[in-house]
This record gives C-alpha cells, structure tokens and sequence, in this order.
C-alpha cells in the first residue's frame, strides 16, 4: 500500500462522522518510514494534518507529508493548516486532490509553494473521487449528495405482492448497505415505508450490534402520519420528520416528544423536495442515503435530485403486475426522456449484484 492509500485508508474511517467538514487523512513519512498519521476531528476540532503534526510535536523537518485532500490555508473554525505545515518544517507534500471550496481552491497548494515547499498534485483517481463526491457538491452547490439504494429480484421487484420484501438479498449485501449507512449523514425514506415495514434505519453488523457510526434518520412524511411507536423515534440516533407548513396536531405531537421537524412548502400537495433538501444542507448534512420508497422515489428522479443509484439484484424472480418497485409513479413517456445512468461500475457481493452508477 502506498503512503497516499493509506492516508486515503485513514480519511475513509471519518466518513459519516465529520460533516460538515471533508473526511481527510494525512501520513507524514521521513527516511522512508511513517513518523505519524492524523483523521481529521469533529467539527471544530483539529484536522487531519494537524493531527499528524501533533504527534510530532509540530517538528517535522525535512519530512514528507501525504493528504488525501489540499491543506486548508484560510480561518474557519480552526487556523489554517498550511501555516502549521510550514512552520513545521515539512520539506514535500502530496495532495490527492485540490479542494473545490472557492476558498481554498489552489490557495492551499499555492501557499504551500510559496514557502519553498515542492507539492504534488496527483492523478484523477475514481477512489478519491468518490471518498469526496458528497463533500463536493455541497460546498459548490449547498445541497447534500443524494445516492438512492435499492435490492431488487431479476424481474425489478423489491416485494411479493403479499407485501413480503425480507429478505430479498442475502447476507453480505445487507452488510454492504449498513456500511452504506454507517458512512452516510443521513439514511432517508418516505411514511409509506415506516408504515409497511416499520424500520429502524440504524447501521449493524450481522450480528445485529450498533455499528460506532450512526445516521440521522429522516422521514419524509407530508402530513406528520408517523406512528408515535415506530422504531425510527423510539430508537436510539436523531431522526427528523419533514413534513408541510399546515397545521397538524400530530405535528404537535411529534416537536412536543423532542423529534426534530423540517417544513417545507406545498408542491402539488407534497413536500417540496428541494426546499427540505436546502435545509437539510443548511444543517450541515452533506451526503444522503435514500432507501425508498418508489413514489418518493420517482419524485426525486423526476426532479433530478438523485445523483447516485446502487442497486443490489438478486438471482431470484418474484414477478406479480401488482408487485412494487423500486420507482413507481407516471414514469417517463418514453425512452429518449428517460434518464440514463452513467459511469457504471459492477460488483458480485455474496450471491448478489451490485450496480453503482450516477445520473444527470
């Protein structure tokens, strides 16, 4: 493994943890050895870089310093890094990309220059692509990274028509979507799923114990129709409803339990999905995992407000012409209005398929 895989390695561990901050792991390497790492810290605390530093007591000269993302050079909640690196007397440092945040774009590895210090910037790479997708779009945009999951039978069904659904896909898939979940802000469905299927919507391993990292759960229900007893208020973890700007007693009810509720304006009798996503990224939370179900689903997709689709397959046929779907609605018209997936890449996990891929 290569000191940039592993500082990469480090950044991941952060995902899900750090928003709104980016996930960023440093190493800082002399004489061809690792001197010290650093993850960067929760909001306000220390980046990952002068983490790394720390542990060195800030003296690292002649050292070699590997980030996965460009050094901040501005004043946010903490000093800038790139001063720290400087004085600190690293010699060389690699950047795995440039930070799209207008306010250190270049600035960062322009400082660092400037100070005698050779920077490497380098090539693209999918993985750091990925590890910075949602972080991207919501400090150019301020709108959180939205990655629709879904596991569905050959034949494109998520249930039997007697409403069975569990489990469809096997073992090592369900591992792979409470990774999903564990490395996500937020896990999103709509009322029609808490209803049918009561879930908890936390991230477990297969041994169903709480995973160190969990999501904010938040339902989209327009009308406030939740049950006070379902799993995703009694449970541990933040949840947030979102609903309209109407009066409603059970909306009452649910801010008077404590529960965290977003309205949002009516758009065609429903919750306008991007005000609530405009909030949502208000809130800091830069990346969304939304799990269903297929009407909110098709609102999101007709709206292009979904960047990223998974779909688990599993190697069974369920069939009915009454059983659901992953995206319900009118659909498109025809195939030249459809949207089409891109970037597409495709994993076997256990017996199962997994398609990632992006839209728009």
């Amino acid at each position: 493994m290569s000191y940039m895989d592993q500082a990469l390695t480090l950044a991941r561990q952060s995902l899900g943890e750090v928003h709104p901050n980016p996930p960023v792991g440093a190493v800082i390497v002399k004489n061809g050895k690792v001197i010290s790492e650093g993850i960067t810290q929760l909001p306000g605390g220390p980046h990952a870089e002068i983490m790394a530093l720390a542990e060195l007591d800030y003296q690292a000269s002649g050292s070699v310093m590997y980030s996965s993302l460009e050094p901040c050079c501005h004043y946010g909640r903490t000093p800038p890094c790139t001063d720290a690196i400087i004085k600190a007397g690293v010699a060389e440092v690699h950047i795995a990309v440039l930070d799209k945040n207008p306010k250190v774009f270049s600035r960062g590895k322009e400082q660092l220059e400037k100070a005698g210090i050779k920077v490497i910037v380098s090539e693209f790479s999918p993985v750091v692509e990925q590890l910075y997708e949602a972080y991207f779009k919501f400090i150019t945009t301020g709108l959180p990274f939205v990655t629709f999951k879904f596991a569905s039978s050959l034949d494109g069904k998520i249930a039997a028509t007697d409403g069975s659904s569990s489990w469809i896909t096997g073992q090592d898939a369900r591992d792979e979507v409470h990774l999903l979940r564990s490395e996500s802000d937020a896990v999103m469905v709509g009322i029609g799923t808490v209803i049918a299927d009561n879930p908890k919507l936390t991230a477990r391993d297969s041994d169903g114990r709480l995973l160190d990292k969990q999501p904010i759960k938040i339902i989209v229900d327009s009308h406030c129709r939740i049950s006070p007893n379902a799993n995703v208020l009694t449970d541990d973890g933040m949840t947030l409803i979102t609903c309209l700007e109407e009066q409603n007693v059970n909306k009452d009810r649910l801010k008077a339990q404590g529960i965290k509720v977003i309205e949002t304006p009516s758009f065609n009798g429903t919750v306008d999905l991007l005000s609530m996503l405009s909030q949502l990224g208000s809130m800091g939370i830069t990346s969304v995992l939304f799990e269903g179900g297929g009407t909110l689903a098709s609102s999101l997709i007709q709206h292009s407000l979904i960047d990223k689709i998974i779909g688990f397959i599993a190697p069974c046929f369920i069939g009915g012409k009454n059983a659901p779907t992953p995206f319900d609605g009118a659909g498109f018209s025809s195939l030249s209005a459809s949207q089409q997936v891109r970037d597409i890449s495709v994993q076997q996990i256990g017996s199962d398929i997994m398609i990632k891929g992006y839209l728009h």
